[in-house]
């Protein structure tokens, strides 16, 4: 189908068909809904960590979510059918928007059941199973996990690799990392804020245009660089490309499958920068083997040994379990949304490979225009030929010169042929 005509009319269509499922996203915070309180955790350990958490579904009924979830469902319907009388059945644009429509209307569905067999089946609906393939016949993302595994054993407790001090306040933190992201973004000191917060679990946190640290946390050079790459330059990032869009708003929120693509982008973006390291590969490999660990039937007691016998401790060996049942049962299905790091890396790493055989470079920046998804690059690279999506006003710098990225690529199809364990004989003489 030939593209429409770009006038104002269609113009105005489109950004009120955006800016109704901006509004109507907006009460729906998915993990503000599914999170379990510090009461579990502390009646978990006075119980010597051996029963189950005591979740059950009266505990989600006595947390409501905030909205109605028939009249959210119908009002996602609502706008899906007003795309399509607006805007055609084929309309790429429209396409996206009513995907999305579907897709918020299937989280509303998960929140629901949150509490029961459901909530597990809709969570691999949005979010997918440790078992998935990366193609047809090929490895599996649980196969990745254990791949990882294996590496990272061999290096774990070399005294090269060991983690610097954490020394550095929340305090002095806030300062250091807002000076980097104003130098990144460029735009004004208000752009993105760092900020420093007591009501937050984990030593760090990232909102809409902020990054949160909590108070009484230490951090290391190492985790300061990681925060500026993973949430600043790709979450907070993305964030404020798809805010300043225009015409297509919807581009400012993401859906479970931009949640996928954005992951995989902050993880690759970790990886190229060298801001990454093993214990980090670690714990997301530990992701995929937790998550299939539930889906196989162990239960949070299993999945909480199983990070005890990964040498955490109990806390965070609690914090990483707790992950991984939240809004479900302590006996149920996991919430799988932390597949979403290695699932997308993988995606995104394979899409630059092409893009970069294929000679379509111009493609690759496009990633950032927004809380983008894979699938619909192409048809955002054709709505920027439009003028109707704005080009990513920032874009981290191994994406804004992608001479460094685009030589790294060019050597990694090539290296992907070799046999690695042909080359271990090869070196063993000099290893």
């Amino acid at each position: 189908m030939s593209a429409p005509d770009i006038t104002d009319e269609y113009r105005q269509i489109l950004r009120s068909l955006s800016d109704r499922i901006v509004t109507a996203q907006k009460p729906i915070r998915i993990l503000d809904h599914i999170k379990w309180d510090n009461g579990i955790q502390e009646e978990f350990f006075r119980n010597g960590a051996r029963q189950l958490p005591g979740v059950g579904r009266a505990y989600y009924q006595a947390r409501p979510l905030g909205f109605d979830a028939p009249s959210k469902r119908d009002e996602f319907h609502q706008i899906e059918l007003d795309i399509r009388r607006k805007l055609g059945p084929e309309n790429p644009l429209g396409a996206i928007m009513a995907r999305m429509c579907r897709e918020y209307t299937q989280v509303v569905r998960m929140l629901e059941a949150r509490g029961t067999e459901d909530f597990g089946a809709l969570s691999q609906e949005l979010y997918g199973s440790a078992g998935d393939a990366f193609h047809e016949g090929g490895p599996t993302l649980v196969d990745l996990g254990e791949s990882l595994a294996r590496a990272i054993a061999n290096i774990d407790q070399s005294e090269l690799l060991k983690p610097p001090p954490k020394h550095i306040t929340a305090e002095d933190a806030v300062k250091i990392l807002q000076r980097r992201l104003n130098q990144s973004f460029r735009e004004s000191e208000n752009t993105v804020r760092v900020k420093i917060s007591d009501g937050i679990e984990a030593d760090a946190a990232a909102g809409a245009d902020y990054i949160k640290l909590r108070k009484d946390a230490r951090f290391n050079e190492r985790d300061l660089r990681l925060l500026e790459v993973h949430e600043g330059w790709v979450h907070l990032g993305t964030t404020f490309n798809g805010a300043t869009q225009p015409v297509c708003t919807f581009l400012s929120k993401g859906p479970p499958s931009s949640t996928i693509t954005q992951e995989g982008l902050a993880v690759l973006v970790e990886i190229i920068t060298f801001a990454s390291y093993p214990s980090r590969l670690k714990r997301l490999a530990n992701r995929i083997r937790a998550v299939q660990l539930a889906e196989h039937g162990g239960n949070f007691l299993d999945v909480y040994k199983f990070y005890l016998y990964q040498n955490l401790g109990e806390p965070a060996s609690y914090a990483n379990a707790a992950r991984i049942f939240r809004g479900s049962l302590p006996d149920g299905p996991p919430f799988t949304k932390d597949l979403s790091y290695n699932k997308g890396f993988i995606m995104i790493y394979n899409y630059l490979r092409l893009a970069v055989h294929k000679g379509m470079l111009q493609r690759i920046p496009l990633l950032f225009c927004g809380k983008a998804t894979l699938e619909d690059v192409r048809t955002l690279a054709q709505a920027v030929d439009d003028g109707i999506v704005a080009p990513p006003r920032f874009l981290p710098p191994p994406f804004a010169d992608l001479n460094g990225l685009t030589a790294w690529m060019c050597y990694s199809s090539f290296l992907n042929k070799l046999d690695l364990a042909r080359i271990q004989d090869d070196y063993a003489a000099i290893l």
